[in-house]
């Protein structure tokens, strides 16, 4: 069995001003496709053919560059573009918002934890809203394109929310402006797809 580059669920241009059209087409058409069919090349003919990405990415052999650059690589835009929408913005509602408002205090203080994460992540990375089991949830970031599945990658959980802060995610259109990048894609956040990722993950 192999990974199949997902459809973006939008078009490249959906997420206009906050995300450019060129930097999807490139994102999603070369980058993404780059990770999955390198992915696919690294497994065959291995006993990790066959295995969903979860499975192969939360018992990786951490030594192993090939799959762990570009199954997290795979895995980390799978959740990424589910993430955003171009209806997105406000807030978190529900069992979730609850979940931020006990770990946070309040929408703004996580927020703040997360554009924090995304803009201290020094070189390239992720930062992450991961749920753990029992529904508590927490922000945390990882280098290059580890996530919290892998062994001791960031602060465990299931990564429900994602944001990808390699240069080639927002440099055509914000340049060495990476602050304003995240605080862009707080409007495009898809809440009801998080809120279902923490849902599955709790």
């Amino acid at each position: 069995m192999s990974f199949e580059l997902p459809a973006l669920p939008y078009a490249h241009d959906a997420l206009e001003p906050h995300i450019d059209a060129r930097t999807m087409e490139i994102h999603h058409g070369k980058h993404h496709a780059g990770y999955t069919s390198k992915l696919n090349a690294a497994i065959e003919g291995t006993d990790l053919d066959g295995k969903t990405i979860e499975d192969i990415l939360k018992n990786l052999d951490m030594n192993n560059g090939a799959v762990r650059n570009n199954g997290g690589g795979f895995y980390n835009h799978r959740l990424f573009w589910e993430v955003m929408s171009p209806n997105g913005g406000g807030a978190p509602s529900g069992a979730l918002a609850d979940a931020i408002n006990e770990a946070y205090g309040s929408y703004e203080g996580f927020k703040d934890a997360f554009a924090a994460a995304a803009g201290t992540r020094f070189g390239s990375g992720w930062a992450w809203l991961c749920a753990h089991p029992g529904g508590k949830v927490e922000v945390c970031s990882s280098p290059n394109q580890d996530n919290p599945l892998m062994p001791g990658v960031g602060c465990g959980g299931t990564p429900i929310l994602g944001i990808d802060v390699w240069e080639h995610a927002y440099y055509l259109n914000y340049q060495n402006r990476r602050p304003d990048y995240v605080q862009a894609f707080f409007n495009v956040i898809n809440w009801d797809q998080v809120s279902k990722n923490y849902e599955a993950a709790k």
